[in-house]
C-alpha cells in the first residue's frame, strides 16, 4: 500500500496537467460555397400609370428650323427620325402635325384643356408618314402650346407619344398666324 501511496501523488499530477490541457474541438464544418443566383426573371415593363398626365416624356427633345417651306418644330432625338414634327405650310396656310407610320387611323391628342381625335392621312416619302392637318386658328394647337406638362399625340396601335409644350411648339403656330 506505501507503494501505491507513493504514486498516487504522481498519478494525480499526471490527472492534473491532462485536465490543463485544452480539449481538441473537432472543426466547424464547412458550408458548402453558395451555388450562383439564379438568373433573374425579365420582368414585364412596368404599366404606365393611370393617369396619362403623369406619364413620362418620349425621350427627345423639341428642335425649331426655318426654311424656304415655313418653320417646323421636330421632336425626337438627334441623329433619328424625329418621333413628332409641327409644320407650318405658308402657301397652304396649315399646319401639319405627323409622325412616322403607315396606319391613317385618327390621332388623339390630349392637353390638360382639351382632348380631341383628329383625322389623318399617309404621307408618301422616304419615311411614310401619318399627317393631321390643322387650320392656324383650331384652338387644340394652342392647348397643345399652353398645356400643363405634356400633351400627347395618341394612335391606335402606335407607342403614345408625351410631349413637353416646350416654346417651339407656339413658335411654329405663331409663324403660320403671323
Amino acid at each position: 500500500m506505501t507503494r501505491f501511496l507513493s504514486s498516487l501523488p504522481l498519478a494525480l499530477l499526471v490527472l492534473a496537467s491532462a485536465a490543463c490541457v485544452p480539449r481538441a474541438v473537432p472543426p466547424a464544418p464547412v458550408a458548402p460555397p453558395p451555388s450562383a443566383a439564379p438568373a433573374p426573371a425579365l420582368l414585364p415593363a412596368p404599366a404606365p400609370a393611370a393617369d396619362w398626365q403623369d406619364w413620362p416624356w418620349t425621350q427627345g427633345a423639341w428642335r425649331y428650323v426655318r426654311d424656304a417651306a415655313g418653320t417646323r418644330a421636330s421632336y425626337g432625338v438627334i441623329g433619328q427620325t424625329p418621333a413628332v414634327e409641327l409644320r407650318c405650310d405658308r402657301a397652304a396656310r396649315a399646319l401639319l402635325l405627323s409622325r412616322p407610320g403607315s396606319d391613317a387611323t385618327p390621332f388623339t391628342i390630349r392637353t390638360s384643356a382639351r382632348t380631341r381625335s383628329v383625322a389623318t392621312q399617309l404621307a408618301a416619302g422616304a419615311v411614310p408618314q401619318i399627317v393631321a392637318r390643322f387650320a392656324p386658328d383650331d384652338r387644340l394647337l394652342d392647348a397643345m402650346a399652353f398645356t400643363r406638362g405634356r400633351f400627347t399625340v395618341e394612335q391606335p396601335g402606335s407607342t403614345p407619344l408625351v410631349l413637353p409644350p416646350w416654346a417651339e411648339v407656339g413658335r411654329v403656330i405663331e409663324d403660320c398666324r403671323g
